[in-house]
Order: structure tokens, then C-alpha cells, then sequence
């Protein structure tokens, strides 16, 4: 007789599938067809651009011949270009000094808006976002007509109380003219971002505080600052994107001060000139990719150092 602890264990039965109801399949049904649209104008105008861009990239047209496969050709001329080099060092020390000046700027408004002392915070909300509803290219000329020497209304003042002319246009000052450009655009935005932000915290944390004796200063710096930190993160991010892709400003700038602004001032600027002036469609496309990799690699080191920061503090306070 077969020992009965030689004989396979019986396997247990399948759990029975539940039944989808009808009136289920048919919200289902609805969900889909609603994100129908949005998953239609992503590949379409995302994921297909960026396919191409990619397989363009990898090409190299040549005057006999066409389009040859070039492989990795097009990125290693892109890490050895000093131009683009110079672009990416031009952007990145306008994310180093614009952006810490403009975020504190926004955060600054928002803890002086949300106070309990802060009377007509509606008009004055709308005042600081008002720049951001107007377009770039607007804001651009219009800033750009301030600026200018001859006939700018800065330029006359200055000269009226026996200054020199300032020359915001010349190559040593446009970067920073372009800083306050982009700053008086995006300070609202930003304001916006870490206001509403703000109005989502608790009423008790503030109680619990002012009961502790905090005053406004340490309320804002305690309280209200680490709660807000999702905000201010995401607004970095909104930072560094946008900073990497200038490409508004320098390019109107470029009608009125092209002196100051090269064909390569941006990385963005510069992938434009080269795809649609020069007819280098593949290298700029390997430019657009590698501006594309350092804004995420940037993106990717300021959220790991925000979640170590905020590790740091919840341990501290463990």
C-alpha cells in the first residue's frame, strides 16, 4: 500500500471569478471613452514626436548620399560642441540666481497673503498673478521697449536726473535683464501654487501653535513652510523645466540687442537656429534629447534632496 505522504497534495480549488454587472461594464465603458481623447492627443502629439525625434537623431544627412545611419555620432558632437556646452552654462547659472530669487519672491507673497492681517488679499492676489496672464511674447516686447536706451522710458528718466543711460541690452546685462523678465511672469504663478497650498492646512496646527505662543514669523517658519513643502517642490520642478527651455525671451531679445543674444544663447534657442536656419534637423534633434535628459536628471536630484531633507527632519523629530 502507497504511503499517503508520498501522494501530491491536493491543490486548491480556484477562487470563482466574480461577475462584472452590467451597469459596472458600462461605467467602465464611459471611463475609457472619457480618457479616450486625452490618451489620442498624448501619443499623437508626445509620443510619436518624440519617436521620431529619437529615430532622426540617430541620422546624419550629407550632401552625397542623404540621410546615413550615424548611431551615437550626432551626441557626441553635441558634448563636444562649446556652444552647446556654453548654452547649458548660461541656463544654469540663470536657474542659480533667478529661480531662488523668484521662488522666495512667491513665497514671501503667499505667507503675507495668507496672514489673518492682510485686507484686500483679492485685489492684491490678482495684481501679483496678473503678469502670468500675459503672454511671453508680449511681456518680452513690452519689456523690451522698457529697456531700451534711446527711447525706453527708464532711459529718459535717468537721464532726466542727470544719471547715465543704463544699458539693460548690452552682453554683460541681458541675462539679468532676461531674470527680471521671466520673474515679474512667473512670481504670480508660483504665489498661486504655495497660497493654495497654504489655505489646505489644518486651522488646528495654527491653534495648537498660537497656543504655544508662536508668533507669525515662527508660525510661517514651523508651520506653515513644512507644510507647504509638496508646493515648493513642485514649483522647483515647474523652475527647472522652464529655465532649460528658454526660448521666448532670447529669441525677441535677439531682434533688438543681437549683440548680446547668439544664436546659441539657450539650448532651446540654439536646437531652433539648428533645425530651422542651418537645415541640421538631426543634430538638433540629439540636442532636444539631451536637454530633455539634463532636466530630468535635475528634476530626479531635487526631489531625492527634498525626501532626504524632509527623512532628516522626521528623524530629528523622532
Amino acid at each position: 500500500m502507497a504511503n499517503a505522504s508520498a501522494l501530491p497534495a491536493a491543490r486548491p480549488a480556484p477562487a470563482p471569478k466574480r461577475r462584472v454587472s452590467p451597469a459596472k461594464r458600462k461605467q467602465y465603458r464611459a471611463a475609457y471613452l472619457f480618457l479616450l481623447p486625452f490618451f489620442i492627443v498624448f501619443i499623437t502629439m508626445l509620443v510619436i514626436p518624440l519617436v521620431y525625434a529619437g529615430y532622426l537623431s540617430l541620422f546624419e544627412s550629407k550632401l552625397i548620399g542623404g540621410d546615413v545611419f550615424a548611431g551615437l555620432a550626432n551626441y557626441v558632437r553635441a558634448l563636444t560642441d562649446s556652444q552647446f556646452l556654453a548654452s547649458l552654462g548660461r541656463v544654469a547659472l540663470f536657474f542659480v540666481v533667478q529661480v531662488p530669487i523668484m521662488l522666495g519672491l512667491s513665497l514671501f507673497f503667499a505667507l503675507a497673503l495668507d496672514t489673518a492681517r492682510a485686507r484686500g488679499s483679492k485685489g492684491i492676489r490678482l495684481l501679483i498673478f496678473m503678469p502670468y496672464a500675459v503672454p511671453a511674447v508680449v511681456a518680452t516686447l513690452m519689456w523690451g521697449y522698457l529697456y531700451g536706451p534711446d527711447f525706453g522710458p527708464i532711459a529718459q528718466m535717468a537721464r532726466a536726473v542727470g544719471f547715465g543711460t543704463p544699458d539693460f541690452l548690452s552682453p554683460e546685462n541681458i541675462l539679468g535683464s532676461m531674470m527680471n523678465i521671466v520673474t515679474w511672469e512667473f512670481v504670480g504663478y508660483n504665489m498661486i501654487i504655495m497660497y493654495a497650498a497654504l489655505r489646505s492646512i489644518p486651522g488646528e496646527l495654527y491653534e495648537a501653535a498660537e497656543i504655544d505662543g508662536a508668533g507669525q514669523f515662527r508660525l510661517a517658519w514651523s508651520v506653515k513652510i513644512p507644510a507647504i513643502r509638496p508646493a515648493i517642490l513642485l514649483t522647483v520642478i515647474f523652475s527647472v523645466i522652464g529655465t532649460f527651455q528658454l526660448f521666448a525671451e532670447p529669441s525677441l531679445l535677439n531682434a533688438i540687442a543681437p549683440d548680446a543674444i547668439t544664436n546659441s544663447f539657450t539650448p532651446n534657442y540654439y536646437a531652433y537656429n539648428l533645425a530651422f536656419i542651418n537645415q541640421e534637423l538631426n543634430y538638433a534633434a540629439a540636442i532636444a534629447f539631451l536637454l530633455g535628459l539634463v532636466i530630468a536628471v535635475l528634476s530626479y536630484f531635487v526631489q531625492l534632496g527634498t525626501e532626504r531633507s524632509a527623512r532628516r527632519e522626521r528623524r530629528g523629530l523622532a
